[in-house]
């Protein structure tokens, strides 16, 4: 039998701040593209640079607790991490260089219905009536949203081409919300963020020093250790640990679902600190989605 979850106060609130803290980093990218000369895997290789050391630190103060995990298991949380914070991270810095913020937020949340699809084929998973619900909602402002995007950009150079690989990350960053939800409770919240980010941190390492010499990354981070240590810190490690936290108190589908503040997050931030427009669809979008997830947020009944 899966394990059955309830939406507790605590994991709601780490979910939450954790999506508000992710959706922050669309907005440092677009800064970083329109600011300094740089391409898309460099700037995730800053990102990781400045994150590592906080991983490597919460390892050592943790290293007391033994990890029993299988070879087998071992393998699935490299995996994972790879897909989560390598695989999705460079589809989705790619795919920002083509689209608006708030478009990248939009598509990138249509995860929560693979998630919600692969928990329920895969590990049969029920889909709670609570979850319909809040998925009916938060769906229904993102669709509102997007058509606004859509209207307002789809005639900007590579904005299909932008829109496919947001689309894609959706996908890879899915199957690492499935996967962190069945490793978690093996490894604890903790534990299982700082190895998925080491594994997903040696990634884009080795990607980086096949195409660019080291002393580039070095250079970059002197000239522009701003946007490392904002990636690094406020959109990365912060929020992987919150995210992690919470998938462990409340499920991956709930998780998914919560997170759907994210693309409201991120159109109010795009308009405020890039200029971006706000459509109406996006308002109307907006109050839909956030009424998705206090539906989901203030109901205590257990879901699967």
């Amino acid at each position: 039998m899966p394990k059955k979850y309830s939406v507790t106060f605590i994991g709601f609130v780490l979910t939450f701040i954790g999506s508000v803290l992710f959706s922050t980093k669309a907005i440092i990218v677009k800064k970083a593209f329109a600011n300094i000369e740089i391409d898309a895997l460099s700037l995730l290789t800053l990102r990781m640079l400045f994150a590592l050391p906080f991983y490597i630190a919460v390892l050592f103060y943790i290293r007391q607790n033994k990890t029993s995990l299988t070879q087998t298991q071992w393998l699935q949380l490299i995996a994972v991490g790879l897909l989560g914070y390598y695989v999705s991270s460079y589809l989705d810095f790619e795919g920002l260089r083509y689209i608006s913020a708030g478009l990248e937020r939009l598509i990138l949340f249509l995860y929560p219905s693979f998630v919600v699809l692969i928990n329920a084929v895969v590990f049969r998973q029920q889909i709670h009536k609570n979850q319909r619900i809040a998925l009916l909602l938060t769906y229904s402002g993102i669709g509102l949203a997007y058509a606004g995007e859509f209207n307002l950009y789809h005639l900007e150079p590579g904005f299909f081409w932008g829109g496919l690989l947001v689309f894609l990350c959706s996908i890879t960053y899915a199957l690492y919300i499935v996967g962190s939800g069945r490793l978690i409770p093996l490894t604890g919240a903790t534990k299982f963020t700082s190895y998925a980010m080491l594994a997903a941190t040696a990634g884009i390492f080795i990607h980086f020093l096949l195409k660019h010499e080291p002393s580039g990354i070095i250079a970059v981070a002197k000239q522009h250790w701003e946007y490392g240590l904002l990636l690094g810190i406020i959109a990365t490690v912060l929020p992987s640990y919150f995210i992690a936290g919470g998938t462990k108190r409340i499920g991956s589908n709930n998780v998914a679902i919560i997170s759907s503040i994210g693309p409201v997050s991120t159109i109010l931030q795009a308009w405020w600190f890039l200029g971006e427009t706000i459509h109406w669809s996006q308002l109307l979008g907006t109050a839909l989605v956030i009424a998705g997830i206090l539906i989901l947020g203030l109901k205590k009944r257990s879901v699967n």
